[in-house]
């Protein structure tokens, strides 16, 4: 089985966990957790500004490094 990651946390996500999502474009999104889906798809937050995801700290490195 594939381990995939989180389209909005970054986290791996263990075979046969998680909530795959399809767009109605065909763009295939997967969650490893509720919170994970009601932040991109309901409250439509950016993974960049959201203090708990990957992406968030990966941006703060950057800035501290520069």
């Amino acid at each position: 089985m594939l381990a995939r990651t989180c389209s909005f946390c970054g986290k791996t996500i263990e075979p046969g966990t998680g909530i795959m999502y399809v767009r109605k474009d065909g763009a295939i999104l997967y969650f490893c957790s509720n919170k994970c889906k009601k932040n991109m798809i309901g409250l439509n937050r950016v993974p960049r500004y959201v203090r708990w995801t990957n992406e968030y700290h990966e941006l703060k490195k950057m800035r501290t490094r520069s």
